[in-house]
């Protein structure tokens, strides 16, 4: 067991390091450019009051880099994995500075998506929500693409956005993401015996450590914000780790109950409205709760908390169980998201 643990550590370990060294070299570099968030060029989602550089996936992509270098078999699917955040990454780090138009993001999200698909990390299949023991596999094919293939181009791109919609507040996304990676490196060790979750155990510990790092920089009073390219990098990173770690979706989906069900919201509500799903707004929960008057640092850490109860019902519930708390938790969001809206509209 020894030797399990110092595969997730070790990376954990170093990608925490160089984090956490480089992120002041990145502030300093985006301040010294004027490359900075101003609030006062006021867009709808801003909660932030003063300037702040947004390009924090250049530190968390060092430290990422760093650590799969120097634990991971550089394999094909290992090399995808490089390839996609540096999509990803360019891509996030033009938008920290220029502010992209969202429908290019969505394209190269869906690039980065196929070059893993290419490489072989693909959903080959689910477990039966309903039925113990059965599978669902996903490797017919129609016109050279099978189900399996769309679902993960799908849950890619999906994860690259949902994550990054729960990082509105300091603090509030590297912790998320800290902590669903740690989830999924804990499920990972306990199948250890199967040689091919190692790889998938030190690609937790290197994502746990890089965001943990990350974090004392985010926290309020913030000095950098994650920016797209750090939201990118996570959500992507955090579908590879379920994709990698045996199509466990349901996992993923419920550690992340809360910005998953808030995104699914935040889709709905864009559409029925008539308007475009990729163009934000100041209703997710977290803005929400601001705009009551809580503290920036309590909603951080209701979102941790919230994310780690969720975490350890994952290690204790099986496919069927984790879905129906899903919906549980999907209900109470909305609810509550309502019962706040309502509190909000008598105020004014």
């Amino acid at each position: 067991m020894g030797n399990i643990i110092h595969i997730f550590s070790y990376p954990f370990l170093t990608a925490f390091a160089f984090t956490a060294i480089t992120t002041p070299a990145v502030i300093r570099f985006f301040r010294r450019h004027r490359w900075l968030d101003d609030p006062r060029q006021k867009r709808v989602n801003v909660t932030h009051l003063y300037p702040v550089p947004r390009g924090g996936g250049l530190p968390i992509a060092i430290g990422l880099l760093a650590a799969i270098l120097l634990f991971l078999p550089l394999d094909t699917k290992v090399l995808a994995v490089l390839l996609a955040i540096t999509i990803n990454l360019v891509v996030g780090l033009l938008d920290d500075i220029h502010n992209l138009n969202p429908y290019l993001r969505l394209t190269t999200n869906t690039l980065a998506a196929l070059c893993l698909v290419l490489a072989g990390i693909k959903i080959a299949f689910v477990t039966h929500p309903f039925l113990a023991h059965q599978v669902l596999f996903l490797s017919q094919k129609w016109f050279f693409i099978s189900l399996g293939d769309l679902l993960t181009i799908v849950w890619f791109v999906w994860m690259t956005n949902v994550v990054g919609w729960a990082g509105g507040i300091e603090g509030q996304l590297p912790g998320l993401v800290s902590i669903a990676a740690v989830i999924i490196g804990i499920l990972g060790i306990r199948f250890s015996q199967d040689l091919t979750q190692w790889p998938l155990i030190s690609l937790a510990g290197a994502v746990a450590g890089a965001y943990l790092g990350f974090l004392p920089y985010n926290f309020y009073p913030q000095q950098i914000m994650p920016g797209y390219s750090g939201k990118s990098i996570a959500g992507l990173l955090l579908g590879i780790l379920a994709v990698l770690s045996g199509a466990k979706l349901a996992t993923a989906i419920l550690v992340l109950g809360i910005p998953m069900a808030d995104g699914i919201l935040a889709i709905s509500r864009r559409l029925w409205r008539g308007q475009s799903p990729v163009w934000g707004d100041a209703e997710y929960l977290h803005h929400l709760l601001f705009r009551l008057g809580w503290p920036r640092t309590k909603i951080a850490i209701l979102y941790w908390l919230f994310s780690l109860i969720l975490g350890i019902l994952v290690l204790n519930l099986n496919s069927r169980q984790k879905i129906y708390a899903f919906l549980l938790v999907f209900i109470v969001l909305v609810a509550f998201s309502l019962f706040l809206k309502r509190l909000l509209a008598q105020r004014h």
